[in-house]
């Protein structure tokens, strides 16, 4: 296993009666990061989530999570995680104070330790104006900031999101990334999982995405999205003729008549936009309007998941 892994897997298999749900795969996330893993529904992300959190176990495969096997040492590996789901674990009937002490009681720690604890976690979360009163009444943010702060309390190592964001607003979810950012700066390693593609590109140190219990593809952001094709940059004119002086100069370009546009291949580096730039002055042409547009993450998931795939499933290793 590689040393300096809050979490290294190898060959994890998993099936239920005759259904392979994970099919040998192999993960290696280093200390003091955010790795995100994607898929889509019944991909088998879930069950992976559940063997790397000891909820269940994987029929075969090397498991370490904080160098500890925990097939051998489950105490010490549930000692050193956290789980925040996609669903929140707060009680609404109690405050959310009240709701950290019952946690730090779950932690066997001593009354006045539970009480210094809650109360750091509270402010750090921004939550200490509305300890006092039940969970019940706080909005979808606050909940999930209790949450968070509720899987800290044991001081774990590695922390497991699962879907931390699903159902809040533009401007709460933003807060949550900054909030997991803040918690990898600290040391935290963070595992990932989300239905927001932007949120994986925004946050993620690397990205692996499963798809039929096989890990298709896995890097970084930047790497993900240059295995898949389709960048191009889009030149719109309003004058007809220019647009016809374009079509001609620009002969590798597809063509748009009726929005009078060109789209032209290239992956946006500043050196493919000089060569067309330069093309487009020898030939005297200037459009009224350029976009450039490159593949994202949504290029990335399609194109490695959908049923009508057109790029091939890229071994994790061709992207290192």
């Amino acid at each position: 296993m590689t040393t300096g892994s809050a979490i290294a897997a190898r060959g994890l298999r998993k099936s239920y009666g005759d259904k392979t749900v994970l099919d040998g795969i192999d993960l290696t996330v280093p200390d003091g990061t955010i790795f995100s893993l994607l898929g889509p529904n019944g991909a088998g992300k879930t069950t992976a989530v559940k063997i790397l959190s000891t909820l269940i176990s994987a029929d075969a495969g090397d498991l370490r999570i904080g160098g500890q096997d925990p097939a051998t040492d489950a105490r010490a590996v549930r000692a050193a995680i956290g789980v925040t789901g996609q669903f929140s674990a707060v009680d609404g009937l109690i405050t959310g104070e009240e709701n950290m002490l019952l946690m730090a009681d779950l932690h066997h720690l001593s009354k006045k330790e539970g009480r210094r604890v809650a109360a750091g976690l509270l402010e750090r979360f921004d939550l200490t104006e509305a300890a006092k009163k039940p969970a019940a009444t706080y909005s979808g943010g606050m909940k999930r900031r209790l949450d968070i702060a509720m899987t800290l309390v044991g001081s774990p190592q590695i922390i497991f999101l699962d879907e931390p964001t699903t159902g809040l607003d533009p401007r709460a979810r933003h807060d949550m990334w900054q909030i997991i950012r803040e918690l990898v700066t600290g040391g935290v390693t963070v595992f990932l999982t989300t239905q927001y593609l932007e949120e994986a590109d925004q946050l993620a140190d690397r990205i692996a995405v499963l798809n039929g219990g096989k890990i298709v593809a896995e890097g970084t952001a930047g790497e993900l999205k240059r295995i898949v094709p389709g960048g191009h940059v889009r030149l719109r004119f309003s004058d007809p003729a220019a647009y016809r002086s374009a079509t001609a100069a620009l002969s590798d370009a597809v063509r748009d008549d009726a929005a009078l546009a060109l789209q032209i291949p290239g992956d946006g580096s500043q050196r493919d936009l000089r060569v067309l730039l330069d093309r487009l002055d020898a030939a005297g042409i200037e459009a009224d309007e350029l976009t450039v547009r490159t593949p994202d993450l949504d290029d990335v998931f399609f194109a490695l998941t959908g049923p009508a795939a057109t790029v091939p499933h890229q071994p994790k290793e061709a992207l290192r």
